[in-house]
Parts: C-alpha cells; sequence; structure tokens
C-alpha cells in the first residue's frame, strides 16, 4: 500500500514516531518531521520494513529535503522515574518543541498521544507504514537511536550494543546475567527472564 503524503492537505503536519520503545538499555529516541506535501522517495516506509542500509541511505535525504525535522531523547533514568510510555510522549514533545514552525496538526505513530500545546493530533495504528511524515520520522528516530547504542556500545561492549541495539536479545539477556546491569539499563524493566536466572 502507498503512502500517503498527508491528512490534511491545507495544514502544516508533523509526522511523529519514537525508537526503542521496547528495549532493555539506552534512551527512547522521538522524532517529528514536517515533509513537502509532495515528498516521495521509493525505499521510505516503515523503518521495521526498511533494511538498515536503506535507513541510512534515507536519512541524509529526509533531513535535507524535509522542511523541518528534530530528534529528542528520553533518558533511562526518565524512563523509570515516569514509564516508558510517558516517556515516549515527552520525547516526542521535546522534539516538537525544536521545530522551529508550528505545525497545525500533528500525525502520531500508534494509538494513544499525550495532548501537545493546544494543537490537534491523530493517532494513526501502523502510522508508519500509512503516512509519509510518520514514516519518516520513524526512519529519523531508529537510526539516531542506533547511532547512540553504537557508541554506547564503545564505553559497554560486553552488552554487545552494537548488534542488539539494546533489545532483550538472548545475548543481552545472558551479558546482564553474567555481568549484571550498567548505568544505562533501565531498572524498571524486567532485565532477565526467569528461565535464564535458573542457570
Amino acid at each position: 500500500m502507498a503512502l500517503q503524503n498527508f491528512l490534511h492537505r491545507d495544514l502544516i503536519e508533523a509526522g511523529c514516531d519514537e525508537a526503542g520503545r521496547g528495549c532493555l538499555a539506552g534512551p527512547v529516541v522521538a522524532a517529528a518531521v514536517i515533509l513537502p506535501k509532495d515528498f516521495y522517495h521509493p525505499l521510505l516506509n516503515d523503518s521495521k520494513q526498511v533494511s538498515e542500509k536503506n535507513r541510512e541511505l534515507l536519512r541524509p535525504i529526509i533531513e535535507k529535503e524535509s522542511m523541518h525535522w528534530a530528534v529528542a531523547i528520553c533518558t533511562p533514568e526518565e524512563i523509570d522515574q515516569i514509564n516508558i510510555l510517558n516517556a515516549s510522549f515527552l520525547a516526542m514533545h521535546r522534539a516538537l518543541d525544536q521545530i522551529t514552525v508550528i505545525p497545525e496538526m500533528i500525525l502520531v505513530d500508534g494509538n494513544r498521544f499525550k495532548k501537545y500545546k493546544n494543537i490537534a493530533h491523530t493517532c494513526v495504528v501502523k502510522g508508519d507504514g500509512k503516512f509519509t511524515a510518520i514514516a519518516a520520522a520513524s526512519i529519523l528516530a531508529k537510526t539516531h537511536r542506533d547511532e547512540i547504542m553504537q557508541q554506547l556500545d564503545l564505553k559497554f561492549p560486553i552488552y554487545h550494543w552494537k548488534k542488539n541495539k539494546g533489545y532483550p536479545t538472548q545475548m543481552h539477556r545472558q551479558a546482564i546475567l553474567e555481568h549484571g546491569s550498567c548505568e544505562y539499563h533501565r531498572q524498571s524493566f524486567q532485565l532477565l527472564k526467569r528461565q535464564l536466572e535458573m542457570f
């Protein structure tokens, strides 16, 4: 199914999405993007449907051709304090704060959002596979987050973040079991599964 360029032709629309909600470590990263109404790129889709190579190819194109874009994070400490859902909303709000033009409509991936200022918003389930602005935001959030995790991997190579990006893979959980957690782990998350603790 082809991506839609807008929900309302006459409104300035910002697409928002986040990356890293289901991770055990690292920040949650959100992006907000305002694209030209006629923006098109054949590779653009939900970031989960795009290869890492093509995501990296799309990132500079989106950053160059979008009218406005911004990326923001919530730290593991903030996630532990306010929970991952609220942290995702806060990261999106922080990204929107950085956009110099105020959008008239916010298109948000998912089924929930915390109202931003007095701007109307529309939640779109699987929106990153439906609207170009949300898909572009998903690409920026994912690539910026992957870059952060690759940098953190240099400090803590034992967790293999360069490969797993902080997601709860068997290898990541095994490393936590053997070495314990670190300052970049989300302590409010279940870092170990009970099956692993039995070994």
